[in-house]
């Protein structure tokens, strides 16, 4: 009971950091990283991957956070506070005499049961969106956009759908997040953001010639320059005509490999490393680019044989007055864009604004209801679980969440499909809407594997009864050497 009661509490204390962030007006954080780096974002991912988590169970819910992060792109908050109140509620009820299998076996029907919900509330027709139709793509990417960005989605969504809509392959499920890249520049606003139809590269272009159009491309993975050795060694040069030879051997390298360039027809060299001088002086173009996992992106772009069969590219170019701000609108764009191939992947979609949640909470009270064994008790507090979501929502917010809730379940009983609108005002009335009126959806794979997770994790928690820790293998340390002598 103690250690069960100690991993709950770590676990805890992981899901209180990240839920003030969750919802619209979403609380940022402040985290600097082991290397002293500044963030300052409300993103979950973000913060979970810069906090150093020791504890082992912690860790868990973290593992859960990153799989749905890799997984979809999306939803990682989400995940990790549906975990962390369902152990929250797993702790009430072994403190009541429930054994944790017991409620392993109730949270394990209540997830199944959940999916079948989740299904029967998807939108009818949803699953047949065109991922062309820009209109569409907006309604379905506010909604991710928004949470990082309240207020500036609109702009966000509509340079996002458009570099997403380029790029999409004939075979909406072979989209490739990596075909819409980013360029933050300082200086200017959102209104300054636009979409450059291929690459962008801030670096400047070394050599003369700074613009050239229709020019073949030679993309080298690693820099152009002479190559070195593995080992360390020592060359005695005894004559002046020894070292010329020298030099001259190597210069020949380097032009024989410029020449080959030049022969094949390239006129443009881009390199994923440095750029010698010797190699800068035998060219007539070059191009020096720092960032090696940009090359099979540029060789994409310019239709060079590094990457087969690729699409095109599209950069969306931030403009911002800090570079935590371009960070936060960059954040913003790659949740976008995995929406975006979330829907290539199943475009059916189900109410957002909480409105699933208290659907979810409702359905699987009244199924708990039906339960005679101890289950019962283990799917009725899952169920209870879902009210996390409009709670934090509206504490966020700085709304009476008592109020809200009551309201979500009146409205829901009647069959209405209400969420909240968070700039409805502070009256129940006005901040509980329909959804379809609000037109604030998720997509339905994101709820899915978030909910999935999630489940997951808590339930691997709750089996965990011992903690074992092995120390670090190794003999004793070594022996200080006296002065003047050598290891060996």
């Amino acid at each position: 009971m103690k250690l069960f009661s100690k991993n709950i509490d770590a676990c805890k204390q992981l899901f209180t950091i990240t839920r003030t962030s969750l919802g619209l007006d979403g609380m940022n954080k402040m985290v600097i990283n082991h290397l002293d780096k500044l963030f300052v974002t409300n993103d979950a991912a973000t913060i979970v991957n810069e906090l150093e988590v020791q504890h082992p169970t912690a860790k868990i819910l973290v593992l859960a956070g990153k799989a749905q992060q890799e997984d979809i792109g999306d939803g990682a908050n989400l995940t990790i506070l549906f975990a962390g109140e369902l152990l929250q509620n797993a702790e009430e009820l072994i403190r009541t005499g429930l054994h944790p299998s017991e409620i392993i076996s109730g949270y394990t029907k209540a997830i199944n049961k959940t999916i079948e919900i989740l299904e029967e509330l998807g939108e009818k027709g949803s699953e047949n969106m065109d991922v062309r139709n820009k209109e569409q793509v907006v309604t379905r990417m506010k909604a991710a956009v928004a949470s990082k960005q309240h207020g500036q989605e609109d702009i966000l969504c509509s340079l996002i759908a458009d570099a997403c809509i380029q790029v999409c392959p004939k075979n909406p499920a072979n989209f490739d997040v990596d075909n819409v890249c980013v360029s933050k520049l300082v200086g200017g606003g959102l209104h300054n953001c636009t979409i450059v139809w291929g690459m962008v590269l801030k670096g400047d272009a070394l050599g003369s010639m700074k613009r050239m159009e229709k020019a073949k491309v030679a993309v080298f993975a690693s820099g152009v320059d002479t190559s070195t050795t593995e080992t360390k060694g020592t060359e005695l040069i005894h004559a002046a005509e020894q070292l010329e030879n020298y030099a001259k051997t190597e210069e020949a390298k380097v032009e024989e490999l410029i020449k080959a360039v030049v022969d094949s027809g390239a006129q443009v060299i881009v390199s994923g490393g440095a750029v010698g001088e010797m190699a800068l002086h035998f060219c007539v173009n070059g191009l020096e680019n720092q960032l090696k996992v940009r090359t099979s992106t540029l060789c994409c772009t310019t239709g060079t044989s590094a990457l087969k069969g690729g699409n095109k590219v599209a950069t969306v170019v931030l403009r911002g007055s800090t570079d935590s701000i371009l960070d936060d609108l960059e954040r913003a764009v790659d949740d976008g864009v995995n929406t975006y191939k979330a829907m290539c992947r199943d475009s059916c979609i189900v109410p957002g604004a909480a409105a699933t949640e208290i659907e979810l909470a409702r359905r699987l009270k009244e199924f708990s209801s039906k339960e005679t064994a101890l289950d019962q008790y283990a799917i009725a507090k899952f169920a209870e679980s879902f009210v996390m979501v409009p709670r934090t929502l509206a504490e966020n917010d700085g709304l009476n969440p008592m109020d809200i809730i009551y309201k979500l379940y009146e409205k829901h009983a009647s069959g209405d499909r209400v969420g909240i609108d968070l700039g409805g005002g502070d009256s129940e009335d006005s901040v509980c809407k329909d959804v379809s009126t609000m037109n604030i959806w998720d997509i339905y794979v994101t709820k899915f594997f978030a909910l999935k997770y999630a489940a997951d994790a808590a339930c691997t928690v709750l089996r965990v009864d011992q903690i074992i820790i092995a120390k670090p293998a190794g003999g004793p340390g070594r022996r200080e050497q006296p002065a003047g002598m050598d290891e060996d």
